[in-house]
């Protein structure tokens, strides 16, 4: 039997960090993969024409580029070839009337354009990001510290002496906001809502939600400060790197290879049992899942305590999500020509604010939404190395879809049984780049070919994506923070000794910053070690 220091099932980006960082402190790592290709959501792949690099699940990097995991592994990644590139404007929201509002990432810029909208509103900006400011590392923090944990104390602790007891209770207050709440508490101009508001879409939450206010906050901010970065030459690049940081240390990363039991002995995880044979971990085993495989699948009956099984049962789902791929012969012409919509990373096309919450409202009833909010990512507006000279490629994300929907709210396709057929997954990415052609006038002729994942393909192609959540978790407050993968289990150690829990299911929650893996690793080699591993 082949032996470790410590296994990994999931290849996802919380895997492969957790694994360099263990494999740059000597130990002996293997990383397992059910799919053909490592990274879990990061995939480049050429599926509409030869010469287009399309990102088929997650295609951008801010909170990568911006983590911690980054700034400790940066010299590694840049060695083995991972560049960024980025751009002046990471955002842009688009409205049926042709109008639309930018984000730069020039505060300057910012403050300027948002008081040509509306008066008044550019020095609310000014106002807002110099209050965030003040409190950034806390509000950061809060998604790069293990909560439950002499850190998360301090990080508590350090809340109150800066803010006492008012201010660390406002901000709590805070935490719990609406964005709808935050949005029009604080700007005049509904093209401002409408440019923050879809950004929540991104968290799984929708405006009116709990907890969106202070994510969409948070996200304005990194946006401003971060932009919207991409490796050069597609996401796969930072998966590539980071599987080479870990071979080149003498550890492992195999795909095709399905783990379907982690071994436990005496209450200690010992290993993990594929479909060709068993390996042994004799440190510590990483589960990069959801708490049901984890809990109901990969750990036999009475390993676990009841306690835990039962509440696994109950984790929560969000909305389903599509993908569209196109492959475009030439640019884009967006509206009145202006130049910032093509040096622009994300657009999100939507009728602002109420129409958000209208569409998340149906796709939560179970309805195809009559209006989607179409967000249409740039790649070659950052990256040009990603298509042929003078092409172009849309990156669109649909993010307010039932996962088994049944009805329409149009009520003009047919929805069968609750399932995503081919035929409705084709008919709705339909209704969306029509809605898309209105605004864009070359873009029917320019399309060369198109590729649809709806949420059953995603769910087929992950199987931590369940019903084509993109999220593997629903983010509202009562599975967040610390209730986040499960109430009493607030961290990534588990019942089982040596057994660890990591991925978008677990803290922070999703999106690719490899946090929860780095967390996890910190753990399991102690403050010490790391100050060892990464002081100079």
């Amino acid at each position: 039997m082949s032996a470790y220091d410590a296994v990994f099932v999931g290849s996802g980006i919380n895997s492969l960090v957790g694994a360099a960082v263990l494999a740059k402190a000597g130990w002996k790592v293997c990383v397992f993969e059910r799919n053909s290709w490592l990274g879990g959501s990061i995939r480049t792949a050429e599926i509409t024409e030869p010469g287009f690099r399309h990102d088929l699940f997650s295609g951008w990097h801010p909170l990568f580029a911006g983590s911690e995991a980054y700034a400790l592994l940066k010299t590694d990644l840049q060695a083995r070839g991972l560049e960024y590139l980025n751009t002046e404007y990471p955002t842009a929201s688009l409205f049926p009337d042709g109008s639309a509002a930018f984000l730069s990432t020039s505060h300057e810029k910012n403050r300027e354009h948002f008081e040509a909208l509306k008066p008044g509103d550019g020095i609310a900006w000014e106002e807002i990001v110099s209050a965030f400011g003040r409190k950034a590392d806390i509000a950061f923090g809060l998604l790069g510290t293990e909560l439950w944990s002499r850190d998360g104390v301090r990080l508590v602790l350090k809340a109150l002496r800066r803010f006492r007891t008012q201010g660390t209770l406002e901000f709590a207050s805070e935490l719990l906001s609406s964005s709808r709440e935050w949005l029009t508490g604080n700007f005049s101009s509904e093209r401002i809502h409408g440019l923050f508001a879809p950004w929540v879409l991104h968290t799984g939450l929708g405006p009116d939600q709990a907890g969106s206010g202070f994510m969409n906050k948070l996200i304005a901010f990194a946006l401003q400060m971060g932009g919207m970065p991409v490796p050069k030459g597609g996401g796969s690049r930072l998966a590539e790197s980071l599987v080479q940081v870990i071979r080149d240390l003498g550890g492992e990363c195999h795909s095709d290879t399905h783990v379907n039991k982690v071994l436990v002995k005496s209450g200690v995880a010992v290993g993990v049992r594929t479909r060709g044979a068993d390996f042994e971990a004799r440190r510590a085993v990483l589960c990069c899942v959801t708490p049901q495989q984890l809990y109901l699948d990969l750990l036999d009956r009475g390993v676990a305590p009841d306690w835990v099984v039962k509440s696994s049962r109950h984790f929560r789902y969000g909305r389903g999500d599509m993908q569209i791929h196109l492959a475009l012969s030439e640019p884009p012409h967006w509206p009145g020509r202006d130049g910032r919509f093509m040096n622009t990373a994300m657009i999100h096309v939507s009728s602002g604010l109420n129409g958000v919450s209208r569409a998340v409202n149906e796709a939560e009833r179970g309805l195809l939404p009559a209006d989607p909010t179409v967000v249409v990512g740039q790649p070659t507006a950052v990256d040009a190395s990603r298509a042929p000279t003078g092409k172009w490629i849309f990156w669109i994300q649909l993010q307010e879809l039932p996962t088994h929907p049944i009805g329409d709210a149009a009520d003009k396709l047919e929805v069968s049984r609750g399932t995503w057929t081919e035929k409705l997954r084709e008919e709705f990415a339909d209704r969306a780049l029509g809605k898309l052609m209105k605004q864009i006038p070359n873009l029917d002729s320019v399309i060369r070919k198109r590729v649809v994942l709806s949420p059953a393909d995603l769910e087929a192609s992950n199987i931590n994506l369940v019903g084509g959540d993109p999220y593997a978790g629903s983010c509202a407050p009562g599975q967040f923070f610390v209730l986040r993968p499960l109430p009493g289990l607030p961290h990534h150690r588990t019942p089982i000794s040596n057994l660890y829990h990591i991925g978008a299911s677990t803290h922070p929650g999703p999106g690719l910053h490899g946090a929860s893996g780095l967390m996890a690793a910190k753990q399991i080699l102690g403050v010490r070690k790391m100050r060892q591993l990464f002081s100079s």
